[in-house]
């Protein structure tokens, strides 16, 4: 039997500064991965140390630099997730891509593995698609209006002509759309997840990599920390995290009160809002693959 080789990878700089859980977000699924290719930008905060301490021989790094002048639409992050892609094994099957803040639960490792086995030999399958939980301002709230995206693609065959697609949101084969299954499982996406100084000045950073001077002059509010309360909608989150999530859970040193109840939508919205939670039905949703044999199942 032709054997499975799986290989990581992501891109991260300047982590501690801007407090990513990425040492958290590569140990979720390195169990899973033969190897792991870290893309390590030029960092002034010991973000390279940072990745050697977690001292596993399945990590390779390799050292890139970003290019600060191009600051349109994210191109940079997907040009960063492709220089990590390219690093990959030729021999690997699958390569399992996660962003810095991003980590996956581990009662996912067995459902992950067994959609890999399952689909490696199909080649009709291009990718493996991931529900997710997008949190926001503490643990214990989700993001639940239709400005989250509920779904993206995380696992991909190691097809060269595969590429990072706009800011690295997903991928693109030959600029068309991938064709995958659903993993039956879970992304748990942390990005607003941070103290609100560290939250305020990723923010201000990463406008940069989008936006001219002029734009961040006139829509970045000049503050030296995030306001969490404009947020339209969330919800309680009554699960569990992953295990590598604990230590930072238990040291949040900030408070994020809110009220569920206090839903700052439209009419509109709120009708939307009604029909995806009676039906899962999602008007308008944008989707940045195309499924195999029909709709997707919730892990």
């Amino acid at each position: 039997m032709e054997k499975m080789k799986v290989s990581g990878f992501t891109f991260v700089r300047n982590a501690i500064k801007y407090d990513y859980p990425v040492v958290e977000s590569i140990g979720s699924i390195l169990p899973l991965c033969d190897e792991f290719i870290v893309a390590v930008g030029n960092s002034d905060d010991g973000t390279r140390e940072l990745i050697e301490s977690i001292a596993s021989p399945k990590i390779r790094i390799i050292d890139t630099v970003w290019d600060d002048n191009l600051r349109t639409g994210g191109k940079v992050l997907a040009l960063e997730t492709d220089k990590a892609f390219s690093a990959i094994s030729p021999d690997s099957t699958w390569a399992f891509y996660l962003q810095a803040d991003e980590v996956v639960h581990e009662r996912y490792r067995d459902p992950i593995a067994t959609a890999m086995k399952k689909w490696k030999g199909d080649p009709q399958v291009e990718g493996l698609m991931f529900d997710y939980l997008h949190f926001f301002g503490s643990y214990d709230f989700v993001g639940d209006s239709r400005k989250w995206y509920r779904n993206e693609i995380r696992i991909i065959r190691n097809d060269k002509q595969i590429h990072s697609w706009l800011d690295a949101q997903g991928f693109r084969k030959n600029e068309k759309k991938l064709r995958v299954v659903p993993a039956q499982a879970a992304v748990y996406h942390y990005g607003w997840v941070k103290p609100p100084a560290n939250q305020q000045a990723k923010l201000e950073s990463f406008h940069k990599y989008w936006h001219n001077d002029q734009w961040i002059e006139k829509k970045v509010a000049k503050t030296e920390t995030f306001d969490y309360t404009g947020i339209d909608s969330l919800a309680k989150f009554n699960g569990t995290h992953p295990a590598v999530m604990q230590h930072r859970i238990n040291e949040k040193n900030w408070e994020f009160p809110y009220d569920p109840a206090l839903r700052n939508h439209s009419l509109k919205s709120d009708m939307l809002h009604f029909i995806e939670k009676k039906t899962g039905w999602r008007p308008g949703e944008y989707r940045n693959y195309r499924l195999v044999g029909g709709k997707l199942g919730r892990p």
